[in-house]
């Protein structure tokens, strides 16, 4: 449950050898769900690349709660065809928090390219303690405004597997939001995003069993920097 999108952070620089990046969200959100009891939380990731491989070490840390997650991974992109890109990867999750934890998880996607301004993706992630998988399938549809900013809305649909629960197999979130992007020098970017969730029935059930409520949709946003060197 990495929450920070190594893979997307990195495929934009595929050019660069070393990648530095800082991100913090007001939340910590993945699968339509809040992980934190307070507070948002903190990333940096540092990842090397050659060519189409990436290997990358991810470190997040809560803001207000005591919370550590560590990543560490490799993915490898494939170029399939003119217009289809592929990847494949896998990481390594440990926590630290008020439980220790770890996991391991083998993820892909498949994106198709042949419209510049409207990018379909669906992406599976694999949890092997859980033995569930997760699958999302998303629309991004970036548009340049100048040659430094860039706006991308986006809107995405999660399907639970077993992946975060048991009780209900299928439809889990959808969310939807707008990412910004702007290129401070040739090797610095930063963006920032607003984001909003809706809960499904695996969500509803979940909390039901749980015995939560109130509100179970979710609004956070988040800033995000990157050097490439």
């Amino acid at each position: 449950m990495a929450g920070i999108l190594i893979s997307s952070s990195v495929s934009e620089l595929s050019a660069s050898e070393f990648t530095l990046d800082m991100a913090w969200d007001s939340e910590y959100i993945s699968e339509g769900r809040n992980n934190l009891n307070k507070g948002g939380i903190a990333w940096g990731v540092a990842s090397v690349h050659q060519d189409d491989l990436v290997v990358f070490a991810a470190l997040g840390r809560g803001d207000q709660t005591h919370y550590i997650e560590w990543n560490f991974g490799v993915e490898y992109t494939l170029h399939l065809h003119a217009q289809l890109e592929a990847t494949i990867g896998y990481q390594r999750l440990e926590f630290y928090g008020d439980e220790r934890a770890s996991d391991n998880e083998l993820f892909s996607s498949l994106t198709y390219t042949l419209v510049n301004w409207l990018l379909p993706t669906v992406s599976y992630t694999y949890a092997t303690e859980a033995a569930g998988y997760f699958v999302e399938v998303s629309l991004h549809s970036p548009w340049d405004i100048t040659e430094q900013l860039s706006v991308t809305p986006y809107m995405l649909q999660g399907f639970d597997f077993q992946y975060v629960t048991e009780q209900h197999d299928g439809a889990n979130h959808i969310q939807f939001g707008v990412e910004a992007g702007y290129a401070l020098s040739n090797n610095v970017k930063l963006s920032m995003h607003i984001s909003r969730t809706k809960a499904l029935e695996d969500i509803k059930r979940e909390a039901s069993v749980d015995g939560v409520t109130g509100s179970l949709n979710q609004t956070y946003a988040g800033v995000h920097i990157n050097w490439a060197f």
